[in-house]
């Protein structure tokens, strides 16, 4: 018995990994994000329970109950998959999953997936990373633990380039406390929503212009010069949205 803890990549079901797609195809029950697609979900096994542990707000499963969820079903089925939006472990709370049944005594493999801190801008034609524009890349969620802001004015850095997943709801915080750090108002900014999706859409602006953009979740955040960055790929993605529009 065996509970799998699945990455489900930036939404497309052709960017899963093929062990992500071997094992809905063989699973006996699936615990999933409310964020999961459709047309990943239509890989699940006919049969296979299917169980929506989602977190929606006002609606919420709590941690600890998606865990001892995650631990029943774990003692009880042959083949569990944790199905969970991106990668498992980049803000996913996969390890706090994979800590609570290692405690229970429940076998338990990663499956990684793509993160869409990474998939989402560069499907955008944004590189995270780019030689004479970003030394490196910080990934940074936009809320702690219990809730609250994170404290953006340290992360300030022209020379890096900033990914907040879990953001749009605080940009203007966020840009305030950026620009409060030593970040320059027209720091180049790109706002990617729905990525790999049909609805993808990116709007690029200024970090003083990130507050009053008319984005909604799920968005990456990317702040930095990379972001006023366009590879000018070409992307399937674009053109199905160009086609629904």
């Amino acid at each position: 018995m065996t509970v799998y803890l699945v990455g489900a990549g930036p939404g497309d079901a052709d960017l899963l990994t093929v062990r992500a797609a071997q094992l809905l195809a063989t699973a006996d029950v699936v615990l999933h994000d409310r964020l999961i697609g459709a047309d990943v979900l239509d890989l699940i096994r006919p049969g296979c329970q299917r169980i929506d542990v989602g977190k929606t707000p006002g609606l919420s499963h709590s941690q600890a109950a998606i865990n001892e969820a995650l631990i029943t079903a774990g003692r009880s089925y042959e083949r569990v998959v944790r199905l969970k939006g991106g990668d498992p472990f980049v803000f996913g709370r996969g390890g706090e999953e994979a800590l609570a049944l290692r405690e229970a005594g429940v076998t338990c493999e990663v499956v990684p997936g793509i993160t869409s801190a990474f998939a989402g801008p560069l499907l955008a034609g944004v590189p995270v990373t780019h030689r004479g524009a970003a030394h490196g890349v910080s990934i940074v969620t936009g809320r702690a633990k219990d809730g609250s802001s994170v404290d953006f004015t340290s992360l300030a850095n022209p020379d890096m380039t900033l990914v907040v997943l879990m953001g749009v709801a605080r940009r203007g915080d966020i840009a305030r406390q950026l620009i409060t750090g030593g970040l320059a108002p027209s720091t180049p900014v790109c706002v990617i929503e729905r990525a790999s999706s049909p609805t993808q859409r990116t709007t690029r602006a200024t970090l003083d212009e990130l507050e009053g953009l008319d984005v909604s979740n799920p968005a990456v955040i990317v702040v930095g010069d990379v972001a006023a960055v366009d590879l000018g790929l070409l992307s399937h993605y674009d053109a199905l949205a160009s086609s629904s529009s």
